[in-house]
């Protein structure tokens, strides 16, 4: 018989043994999962076979929107020809989870299965009944840590309590064992002598049927490359103006790597680590990957916080949903120019300038007084980078009702963040063409809004 790494140079190995759940990090370099899978076909001189189980019911209520569906359709062809690059391919098949994996270890005789793990909540609790499944069924199954720097838990107070402010989460982030090095993408991945079946990715009906599809196709191209060219790009333009640029949506000056990083199509520790040698301008975006490690934690310690407010007093604000006034905004036309540059941005692209999505949150929440639950459920369908962590926290920061959360008395004037922001005003006239002609008036004057806000706000503490 031939030496096991001869057939593995062949690019072919008889039995398959190892099953690559692909649960939502779509790449090959510094997958931990892979390299646990391909570790244990060398030792047993077996196969590794890839999956990707479409299963949306089982992440309730919190499924893919339609933007989300749109990048995973292009990120699975990406990861299919990059797998088809290393004399491999890529199973599709519809779930649910558990009974997908067992039918597919009984198909191919895979004994063990590996997978990274991911920290919604609903996702905790299938891979916990994955893992009874397949432990009932005597199929070793292993979960990595591969889409965070820190797991959630390893993080804490002096107390042993999770934090609730940033700046303290970040100081113990930066005094803790420094994340592990990257690994790179292996040569050759060994293939069974029989694939199992395999669905299209098209028969997942991924791709929405709706006019902002193009301009979605416009600004993204998803996938492990793309990410990796998007990372060399902002290393060599916009890192060392991060500090400054990051706050002007009329400047390209942030990384853009947001919707790359959710489908884990790069991996966080690369980013660390080639940030953290790159140049000292380096802290300020840094900061930013350890606000998203903050907003995993945050979700991993308190699981209801995408629907409810973590500072419970905030279940008594008197949130008013006018339906309106709502679709005003989703539609860029409160009269503001920022946030309805912002909003047509983001129906035109998937994707919000940070800054403008601030304006945009707070104009929602505190101009309009309506509940941050209707604007996380539509940034949650039409950003590409819609993440539930970072949603939950960046809605709940913006309402004042969540952790380190702006105070509910700091009220934006959209006005004069324009002024600010976009001083000449490239960023309002690209999304707002008519604006000096047709544009609408305010929905709401900012100085009764904001009045209105803040005895809101006195209401609700009862005074």
């Amino acid at each position: 018989m031939r030496h096991y790494s001869e057939r593995m140079e062949a690019g072919l190995v008889s039995d398959a043994h190892s099953l690559l759940w692909f649960s939502l990090d779509l790449r090959l370099d510094d997958n931990p999962a892979l390299h646990r899978a391909l570790a244990e076909a060398k030792r047993g001189e077996s196969a590794v076979i890839p999956v990707f189980i479409w299963a949306p019911e089982e992440e309730a209520p919190w499924q893919p929107g339609a933007a989300s569906r749109w990048w995973l359709h292009q990120s699975l062809k990406a990861l299919q020809a990059a797998l088809e690059g290393h004399s491999s391919r890529l199973i599709i098949r519809r779930g649910p989870t558990a009974e997908t994996l067992l039918a597919l270890a009984a198909e191919s005789g895979a004994k063990s299965i590996f997978w990274n793990r991911r920290y919604e909540p609903a996702m905790i609790a299938r891979e916990g009944e994955v893992k009874r499944r397949l432990a009932e069924r005597g199929i070793a199954a292993e979960s990595c840590p591969g889409n965070l720097l820190f797991e959630p838990g390893t993080i804490l107070n002096a107390n042993g309590k999770p934090f609730q402010v940033f700046t303290a989460f970040w100081r113990a982030c930066l005094a803790a064992a420094t994340p592990a090095q990257p690994s790179a993408a292996p040569e050759r991945i060994p293939a069974p002598a029989t694939w199992p079946q395999s669905a299209a990715i098209s028969e997942l009906d991924l791709e929405p049927r709706i006019d902002w599809a193009g301009g979605l196709h416009e600004t993204w191209k998803p996938g492990e490359r793309s990410a990796s060219a998007q990372l060399r790009a902002f290393l060599g333009s916009a890192l060392e103006s991060y500090s400054t640029d990051r706050d002007r949506p009329d400047y390209r000056g942030t990384s853009r790597l947001s919707p790359h990083l959710h489908f884990g199509e790069i991996s966080v520790r690369r980013i660390w680590h080639e940030l953290c040698g790159a140049h000292p301008a380096a802290e300020p975006y840094l900061r930013q990957i350890v606000w998203r490690e903050f907003s995993n934690h945050l979700l991993f310690h308190y699981p209801q916080t995408p629907q409810e407010p973590l500072r419970p007093e905030f279940r008594a604000f008197p949130w008013r949903m006018d339906s309106g006034s709502f679709d005003a905004w989703t539609q860029g036309r409160t009269g503001y120019p920022l946030v309805d540059a912002g909003m047509r941005e983001l129906w035109h692209t998937g994707w919000m300038h940070n800054r403008v999505r601030m304006v945009a949150a707070s104009f929602l929440v505190k101009h309009l007084l309506i509940p941050w639950q209707a604007g996380a459920a539509w940034f949650w369908d039409t950003l590409v980078d819609a993440d539930l962590a970072n949603n939950t926290l960046g809605w709940q920061w913006s309402a004042g009702c969540g952790a380190d959360a702006a105070p509910y008395f700091r009220i934006f004037n959209p006005e004069l963040q324009r002024q600010r922001f976009d001083p000449d005003g490239d960023y309002v006239r690209r999304w707002i063409p008519e604006l000096e002609s047709d544009y609408p008036r305010p929905v709401v004057e900012h100085g009764f809004a904001r009045k209105r806000a803040l005895d809101a706000l006195a209401a609700m503490r009862g005074q």
